[in-house]
């Protein structure tokens, strides 16, 4: 390693590695809050299983496996056609181009909190708009939906500056060529744009997918993981357990697990892109 290299190396393994090691030696073991830093008695893999015979666990995976999907498909189908748009050359397109970032220059929490009190069912606008008293974060069935929402509009111009960029980037030789042999704009779109925008479009979807499975902000603003748990995700369990309960053994089990879990959706979007590009 070059030695100017090495001081970063020791900060970055002091600030990140060594935190990560003690939170693997601790989720093998009964540690719990007042006691000697390494005085837990070693348990195997006890809390792991302790986690996977866990409801309340097993609901959360099934809540973050389902939100995340339905977040991440809409986002992708959303910037597409967001960037389909504002890839047009059309008057003010700059101005819309700029205020498509707006949502996202908005901190999380803010915006959540913005959006609740949108959606108290006293006081709030949307209620006001439809004509309805619904209480949507007090109900299972419209709490995580109204989370999604929420999510869906902060992250969809994410989405959409990627392949705006990507739109932007491509060639237009293929384009010119199927427009001279007669090519309808769906046809074109379905076999020249959108295979040579494959790529933009797998770096965004490995993006959203890690951002949203770890989603944490906007629920821990909104709803709190309840009710009844309907949008208790894996982040939000493991916050729960770790400072609300003061598991952290068992805290440290469940965030290794959606470490695991996301290192693994890593691997397997890499492979995806390798796979297409011929390695």
């Amino acid at each position: 390693m070059p030695a100017t290299l090495l001081p970063t190396f020791v900060l970055m393994l002091a600030v990140f590695g060594l935190p990560l090691l003690f939170s693997l030696y601790l989720s093998f073991t009964g540690w719990a809050q007042g006691r000697d830093l390494f005085s837990g008695t070693f348990l195997g893999f006890e809390n792991y299983e302790d986690l996977l015979s866990d409801p309340v666990f097993l609901a959360s995976l099934s809540v973050t496996f389902g939100f995340t999907a339905a977040a991440v498909v809409a986002q992708l189908a959303g910037g597409l056609g967001i960037a389909l748009l504002l890839n047009a050359e059309l008057p003010y397109m700059r101005v819309f181009r700029t205020a498509l970032v707006l949502p996202m220059m908005v901190t999380p929490i803010v915006g959540a909190l913005c959006w609740k009190l949108m959606l108290d069912p006293n006081y709030g606008v949307i209620n006001y708009w439809i004509g309805a008293r619904i209480p949507w974060l007090g109900r299972p069935g419209t709490a995580l939906f109204s989370v999604w929402i929420v999510n869906v509009w902060q992250s969809m111009p994410y989405v959409a500056l990627i392949l705006l960029a990507g739109l932007r980037s491509l060639p237009s030789e293929p384009r010119e060529a199927a427009a001279i042999d007669g090519a309808s704009r769906w046809q074109m779109f379905r076999h020249v744009t959108l295979p040579l925008l494959q790529p933009y479009i797998l770096v965004a979807l490995l993006l959203r997918t890690i951002f949203e499975f770890r989603a944490f902000d906007n629920i821990y603003a909104m709803t709190g993981g309840g009710p009844a748990n309907a949008t208790m995700v894996l982040s939000m369990f493991t916050y729960l357990t770790s400072f609300v309960r003061f598991d952290f053994a068992l805290g440290a089990a469940a965030s290794w697990l959606m470490l695991l879990m996301s290192m693994l959706m890593c691997l397997a979007f890499i492979w995806a892109l390798r796979r297409r590009e011929g390695r």
